[in-house]
Formats: structure tokens, C-alpha cells, sequence
């Protein structure tokens, strides 16, 4: 999560336009330092008459308040604004780069994988894998309130706004895993909206894709779960291949909630709250108001512990 860490082109480059600012600060800093401790040492004031204290004063004002902050902002400027330029999606010589939408929610990331001649879109949630050593188009926007898309070793972060589509342009240097955050306050959850990014080669990159486009087989057993589930759950989450028989469409809530096509093989719970593991999701319905308060999923206390570890233990077998 450090910027001083960079994994790609465009957070090198703010990498150095920090080090070039922290530079100038530290310098100018410095010169007042110095400045201040001289006023100490002088013993005596020095005798001037008022038109000479008010040629002092000018050249201070004009050189400290006018010329040295517009230089500084026109260096930083000339310095930062090919960074910036980095991450604006234009148009490619090798054509269009990969293309990934990603809508912020209160309080977690759904991202969308756009199919192509007919293909299916793969959605998925708070998890965010991209192909390595190519730019990357994020196209952003919102569904409740701002957001900020931000993964910090690959470049700046750029706002989400409800019914507004805005493009940032990011690449990773090589396949790993990085952290991501929103950067703007978006309500009481505001800090447990992580996202968990994975660059991987292209070749892997396209299993992976392919894996989840590919149609879904119908699944055996749980049949108890699989009810429970259309009963309390289904009503705000999807899973591909569910049966729509199931589902109970009558409940008096119509909020969207993640899709759970994959929920097993995802790293983690909430966006970020609890890592994936036997037993996670039975104990995040269980506790997930105590676990991430204010979430907008509904209490589960009407529903007994049995059939919620039944549904948990179901839904970690959505793998592709």
C-alpha cells in the first residue's frame, strides 16, 4: 500500500515527483531555518530609515510571496504533468488495452470483465485481477455515493461518482499481488473498503477469464442450503446456474449485494474483513453486523445457526 513501493509506470513516475517535491521543501525549509537562527546572533538592531525598511520588505514579498511559490508551481508542473498524462486512456499504437469495469459500493468493490462476440460479462466482488506487463483501462463509477479508486503501487487514484463513468489507465511491471483502498470518505465503513489486486501473466490472466465464462454445471446436493439460500439470500445476490424456482422475489428489501458465482475462491470476507478459510462465511453470516457494523446487509437472527453454516459451507464450494 506504499507509494514508495512502485509496481508500475505511473506510480515510478509520482514516485519521483514526491522525492522532487519533499527535495524542494526540505531545501527552502532549511534556508528559513538558517534565516531564523541569523536573526539570534545579530545584537544590535541595524539602523535604517523608512525608505530603505520599505525596499527590504518589498523585495521580500515579491520574492518570496510572488517569484519563489509561481517558479515552484511551474517546475512542479513542467515535472508532474507528463505523470498525470500517463494514466489518461489514449489512444494505443498496439491497440485498445484491456478493458475493466469497476463500480464502488458502500461498503465494497464489484468488478465487471466485459465480454466480447457474444461472450458472458464475469462479475465478481472485492477482488480485482488484471494482465501483467500491459496497461490496463479501469473504467469507474459509482452506485450510492463518491467513491475513490486508488491501488497505490500502480499510480493515482481518481473519484467514483454516482451515474458518471470517468477512465484511469494503470499497469503493473510484473504479476503480484497489491493492496487497494478507497480514498474518500464514504461513510462509516469508509476504512473496511479494501480491495485485493492480483496482476498475473496474460496466459494465466485468460485461463482465469475463461474459467469463469465458461456455463455452470448444475450442482448436487445442498439441497437444503440451496433453498435457504432462495429464501433469505437470493433476493440480493446472484449466483450463476441458480435455480430460479428457488428464489423468493417477495422479500420486502430490493438492496444489491454481491454476486457470489465465485465467492470460494476468493482471499477474503467483507472487502477485506476475514480471510477466506473453512467455516468464514457461516461465521460472517452469523456475525457480520458485529464484524463490519452498518453493513447493509440485513440481521440473519430470524434464521438459526444450523441452516446458516449450511448455507456458509455451500456457497465455499462457488469455485469455477
Amino acid at each position: 500500500m506504499s507509494i514508495l513501493d512502485p509496481a508500475g509506470p505511473a506510480a515510478s513516475a509520482q514516485f519521483w515527483v514526491w522525492w522532487a517535491m519533499l527535495g524542494v521543501s526540505v531545501v527552502v525549509a532549511l534556508v528559513l531555518f538558517v534565516l531564523w537562527l541569523y536573526t539570534f546572533r545579530r545584537r544590535e538592531p541595524v539602523q535604517r530609515t523608512p525608505r530603505e525598511e520599505q525596499r527590504i520588505m518589498l523585495r521580500w514579498v515579491i520574492g518570496g510571496g510572488i517569484l519563489l511559490p509561481l517558479v515552484s508551481i511551474v517546475a512542479l508542473l513542467v515535472f508532474a504533468a507528463p505523470t498525470g498524462r500517463g494514466m489518461i486512456p489514449l489512444p494505443l499504437p498496439e491497440g485498445e488495452a484491456e478493458r475493466i469495469e469497476v463500480v464502488g459500493h458502500q461498503w465494497w468493490w464489484e468488478i465487471r470483465y466485459p465480454g466480447e462476440n457474444g461472450e458472458p460479462d464475469v462479475v465478481t466482488a472485492n477482488r480485482l485481477v488484471m494482465p501483467a506487463g500491459e496497461p490496463v483501462d479501469f473504467r469507474l463509477v459509482s452506485a450510492d455515493v463518491i467513491h475513490a479508486f486508488w491501488i497505490p503501487r500502480l499510480g493515482g487514484k481518481r473519484d467514483m461518482v454516482p451515474g458518471r463513468y470517468t477512465t484511469i489507465r494503470l499497469e503493473a511491471d510484473e504479476p503480484g499481488v497489491f493492496g487497494a483502498q478507497c480514498a474518500e470518505f464514504c461513510g462509516t465503513q469508509h476504512t473496511g473498503m479494501l480491495l485485493h489486486v492480483e496482476a498475473m501473466e496474460r496466459e494465466d490472466y485468460d485461463a482465469w477469464l475463461s474459467e469463469r465464462r465458461a456455463p455452470r454445471e448444475p450442482q448436487e446436493g445442498f439441497d437444503e442450503a440451496r433453498e435457504a439460500f432462495g429464501e433469505h439470500c437470493a433476493a440480493c445476490h446472484t449466483v450463476e446456474g441458480f435455480p430460479q424456482e428457488l428464489v423468493d422475489d417477495d422479500l420486502p428489501h430490493a438492496m444489491v449485494g454481491p454476486d457470489l458465482t465465485d465467492i470460494g475462491s476468493r482471499p477474503t470476507l467483507g472487502a477485506g474483513v476475514l480471510p477466506m478459510q473453512e467455516g468464514a462465511i457461516a461465521y460472517w453470516l452469523e456475525h457480520h453486523q458485529t464484524l463490519k457494523p452498518g453493513n447493509r446487509m440485513p440481521p440473519h437472527n430470524h434464521i438459526d445457526t444450523e441452516t446458516l453454516q449450511d448455507i456458509g459451507a455451500w456457497l465455499e464450494t462457488m469455485e469455477p
